[in-house]
């Protein structure tokens, strides 16, 4: 991103590095203007959030399963 920055073309530098033109499109509106300790903490958050939302998942699921057990005994 800096290169595109710096005025090289978008185009050139995508055929140097082997990525589409949308990847750097996409990865720009995510990380344009963020710092390299930035973006590194965004991923660690999102990470984080990831797994979060799986212990989330996982525990509605066993409360279901509890609950329908339970109705079943009775």
């Amino acid at each position: 991103m800096q290169q595109a920055e710096a005025g090289v073309a978008i185009k050139e530098q995508c055929r140097q590095h082997g990525f589409s033109d949308a990847s750097f499109y996409n990865w720009r509106a995510k990380f344009g203007g963020m710092s390299v300790p930035d973006a590194k903490r965004l991923k660690e958050l999102e990470a984080e959030n990831a797994k979060l939302k799986h212990l989330l998942a996982d525990s509605i699921l066993d409360a279901e399963a509890l609950k329908a057990a339970l109705g079943r005994k009775r």
